[in-house]
């Protein structure tokens, strides 16, 4: 069996970036093992009355933990079940946490592939399909952390964002800009395939977000005002 490449730095900084937004808060590492340990789902109402919270606090550790994919949530009465009204968010572990460990591994070669496949396609339609691509896995990921219609801000709903990017290897976060909001990814996990295809590749991140969006809050278009391929310290997505 072959052993895994090593992290280089920027990927070992992205990884454990990944874990600390996760569980570097010591309430949210015992609210996730108290989940593990639970037989059924648990609400962020019991959550909240367990560790003597807020419940918006005990929603925003339960939203950073299903963020980063180490929790489920579905919709229904603790049995299982859906309920006709308004039920209740249920939080379970996801699978994640039979091999808890850093985010995955970009794959370069598999990356530079499909990006080169892309490029074969007129550079229009070639964006449009990376773009389209990343937009169902952003929608499917927001579907994940909200099944029901979501009615966030847009600030909190770009939180939420940034933390699922984190955990896929971006080490994103959001900052405002005068009258507006942008995503910071700091790092982006397709290594080289992205300085090689950058406009395949970035309409993939672009797709990515949103997705995430349009499942959290509704359709958006973000644009890229500065990415790393082209030279900049950063990817900054403005929204």
């Amino acid at each position: 069996m072959t052993a895994p490449l090593p992290l280089d730095a920027d990927e070992f900084s992205a990884a454990v970036t990944a874990v600390t937004s996760a569980f570097g808060d010591p309430t949210r590492r015992d609210i996730y093992l108290l989940i593990r340990d639970a037989t059924e789902g648990i609400t962020a109402g019991e959550v909240a009355e367990r560790f003597n919270l807020h419940p918006n606090v005990a929603r925003h550790h339960l939203e950073k933990l299903t963020a980063g994919g180490y929790l489920v949530v579905a919709v229904g009465r603790a049995d299982g079940t859906r309920a006709a009204g308004r039920p209740s968010k249920q939080y379970r572990v996801s699978e994640l946490d039979h091999s808890l460990n850093f985010p995955p591994r970009r794959d370069n070669l598999l990356g530079t592939l499909l990006a080169r496949a892309l490029e074969k396609l007129p550079t229009d339609e070639a964006e449009a399909l990376a773009e389209e691509v990343g937009f169902d896995y952003g929608r499917g990921l927001a579907a994940r952390i909200e099944p029901t219609d979501g009615h966030r801000t847009v600030k909190a709903a770009l939180a939420v964002v940034a933390d699922a990017l984190t955990a896929h290897g971006f080490a994103a976060h959001t900052e405002s800009v005068g009258t507006s909001l942008t995503i910071v990814n700091d790092h982006c996990p397709f290594g080289e395939a992205a300085n090689l295809y950058p406009h395949v590749v970035c309409a993939v991140d672009r797709g990515m977000i949103r997705g995430l969006m349009a499942g959290l809050y509704g359709e958006t278009q973000p644009h890229f005002e500065s990415t790393r391929p082209d030279g900049g310290d950063h990817c900054v997505a403005r929204v």
